[in-house]
């Protein structure tokens, strides 16, 4: 009798042990994660680049579960791409032509579709350049090379051609341009020397320290400069690029648009 209470106690003290060990083996097997990884890439215009670098890092920091990838050009490329079949979830124009042509291919999720920032044409020369006061200067002799961006494809060429032609000095400078294939290289072609002048946005006029700002064109000289972004109809993470879009129409990222130079389009 007393053998077989001493087997009972034996099983029951086994029994509770395995019990404990396989709690503790429970207790240290990480928790699932709530939320699977996401990736999201945005086509989005050049001259976005800088503010949309530093809105990144914010939008990680509390949604660290998507990972953001940018794709940057001119907005007439990137468009084309989309049209091509590229895998895009968002895309970020500098010109609504650009997105009006997506939107006619039923290429958007339309209920996505914002116009987000604004944006002005300006007059840059290099940093010790002709200090030009007028548009019509830049028939000068002395201004040898004016870059703008290529009309077809880039939107700051759209509107710098626009402006041109209504001050009528579109034909009267058109040897002397130098076509850039998005605003930054247009930029470039400026702080290098190899353009005496050249047309592009205030913000990337505020992003470099070798040009020099010297006029802002009028408003209805051309069309108005708005930058509209969407989701994509075929982005494989619909829900996560939805959530991204309002971020950046968000007063967080509105503050880091407004650092670098944008309005805010009403």
């Amino acid at each position: 009798m007393k053998t077989k209470r001493i087997l009972n106690l034996i099983v029951v003290a086994v029994a509770a042990m395995t019990l404990l060990i396989t709690w503790n083996l429970f207790q240290s097997v990480p928790p699932v994660t709530a939320q699977q990884q996401t990736s999201l890439t945005v086509s989005a215009a050049i001259s976005l680049s800088q503010a949309l670098q530093e809105i990144k890092t914010v939008y990680q920091q509390i949604n660290p579960n998507v990972t953001i990838t940018y794709n940057f050009g001119a907005s007439g490329a990137l468009a084309q791409q989309i049209q091509q079949g590229a895998p895009v979830d968002i895309f970020f124009s500098a010109a609504t032509k650009q997105m009006n042509d997506l939107q006619q291919s039923n290429l958007l999720i339309n209920d996505t579709r914002r116009n987000l920032l604004t944006n002005r044409l300006v007059l840059i020369t290099p940093k010790n350049g002709l200090a030009l006061s007028d548009f019509k200067q830049l028939t000068d002799a002395r201004i040898k090379k004016i870059a703008i961006g290529e009309p077809k494809s880039v939107p700051v060429g759209q509107y710098a051609q626009e402006m041109l032609n209504k001050l009528g000095l579109w034909r009267q400078i058109q040897p002397k341009l130098v076509l850039g294939n998005n605003v930054r290289q247009v930029l470039t072609f400026v702080e290098s020397g190899n353009a005496d002048a050249g047309i592009v946005y205030t913000t990337d006029a505020k992003a470099s320290d070798k040009v020099t700002l010297r006029l802002t064109a009028a408003e209805n000289l051309h069309s108005p400069i708005v930058y509209p972004l969407a989701v994509i109809g075929n982005s494989r993470n619909p829900a996560a690029a939805k959530g991204f879009v309002d971020f950046l129409g968000g007063d967080r990222a509105k503050i880091v648009f407004q650092k670098y130079g944008f309005g805010i389009a009403s």
